[in-house]
């Protein structure tokens, strides 16, 4: 069921999606080579903690998860595109590209934000792949005005991929958020305008564009949380929450 927040709540979540867009920035400047996805994961954690929030992403389980999640954020490298787990094991090197993914919950209110950044000097279809993501996403936000369809705004996202010859991650979707982490709508990142869902001031959704160099097709790994690229070409994700209004949407997760 879609849920609508009311003007008391948005403004909780613009406390939470500030306090969420400080942390990733703070994150986004350690990742450097060298540097381990674990050491992020416990920066993010303390940072949370700090704010006197909770991570959003640590114990969630979905109902297609088998066991709890073990961290704080999520953090992809490479081929990953979403859910790695941050590992000590995962070190990052020049040319990498990492997606981090976290959510905060402040006062019982979620929201949900996502950033790809590079490490030290990467190739010039990396950076392609980086510019052409966030601009989906840039395009998505605009399409999400009161009045519009969730069609409209996957459609805007299509469209910018095409421009650059990228593939949209299958199967991989937005979603409302707010009162919990995953809620409905689902905001797929391909569509037709004025089809799907119309778009009604105080719902609160997760506009989360993963563009491919390669097929777009995904994989499972073996730990039950990653979800990588089937052919294992560089993917990359940004995410913002935003709330609707009757005119154009409000950011929640931007400084």
């Amino acid at each position: 069921m879609v849920t609508i927040k009311t003007k008391e709540e948005i403004e909780i979540l613009r406390e939470s999606g500030w306090r969420l867009a400080k942390i990733l920035g703070e994150l986004k400047k350690n990742v450097k080579p060298g540097i381990s996805a674990k050491t992020i994961d416990e920066i993010a954690f303390r940072l949370i903690k700090k704010g006197g929030d909770e991570p959003a992403f640590l114990g969630y389980r979905s109902k297609e998860d088998k066991t709890p999640f073990p961290a704080s954020i999520c953090l992809s490298v490479n081929e990953e595109l979403v859910h790695a787990l941050p590992g000590a094991d995962k070190v990052f090197k020049e040319g990498d590209i990492v997606s981090i993914d976290a959510g905060i919950n402040h006062q019982g209110l979620i929201t949900d934000s996502a950033t790809t950044v590079p490490v030290g000097k990467i190739s010039k279809e990396a950076s392609t792949l980086l510019r052409a993501t966030r601009e989906c996403l840039e395009e998505g936000i605009k399409a999400a005005r009161g009045g519009n369809f969730i069609g409209d705004i996957g459609f805007a996202i299509e469209n910018k991929a095409k421009e650059f010859g990228l593939s949209i991650a299958e199967g991989l979707v937005g979603h409302g958020v707010g009162y919990d982490l995953h809620e409905d709508p689902y905001v797929p990142n391909f569509g037709k305008k004025g089809e799907g869902l119309k778009l009604e001031p105080g719902m609160v959704i997760a506009i989360e564009p993963m563009l491919c160099l390669g097929s777009g097709k995904i994989v499972l790994e073996d730990d039950g949380f990653a979800i990588r690229t089937k052919d294992k070409k560089l993917c990359a994700h940004f995410e913002h929450t935003i709330a609707i209004t009757e005119n154009k949407p409000k950011m929640l997760t931007a400084l």
